[in-house]
């Protein structure tokens, strides 16, 4: 199983731009469909976008289609979200999920079977 840490988290004013970060560990990189989660203050986690092995397929919600970015670094073996044009409603922890042997994107917290600890992201308005 592969381990996932998340890193960049932060405060940042809505209308700017955060990265975060997940390293792996112990996998093979391009063979994991890879995403991003959030989840609200009282809310249910919900995917925020997803991205095949061979990064040639992206996923994303409605809500941040357009204003953020998911990508992936093989030599690097780790995901990113580049989020710009942020906004309050975006203020959630953000957790990296895996899926191994996955043809398809990660859509629901049942496709994944690997978990970051999260990183909180807060917007200011």
């Amino acid at each position: 199983q592969v381990q996932l840490i998340e890193s960049g988290g932060g405060y940042v004013q809505a209308g700017g731009s955060l990265r975060l970060s997940c390293a792996t560990s112990g996998g093979f990189f391009s063979t994991y469909v890879m995403a991003w989660f959030r989840q609200a203050a009282g809310k249910e986690r919900e995917v925020v976008a997803s991205i095949v092995g061979s990064g040639a397929s992206t996923y994303y919600a409605d809500s941040v289609k357009g204003r953020f970015t998911i990508s992936r670094d093989s030599a690097a073996n780790t995901v990113y979200l580049h989020m710009n044009i942020v906004k309050p409603e975006d203020t959630a922890n953000y957790y990296c999920a895996a899926a191994g042997r996955r043809l398809g994107h990660i859509l629901r917290q049942s496709d994944a079977d690997s978990w970051g600890q999260g990183t909180q992201v807060t917007v200011s308005s």
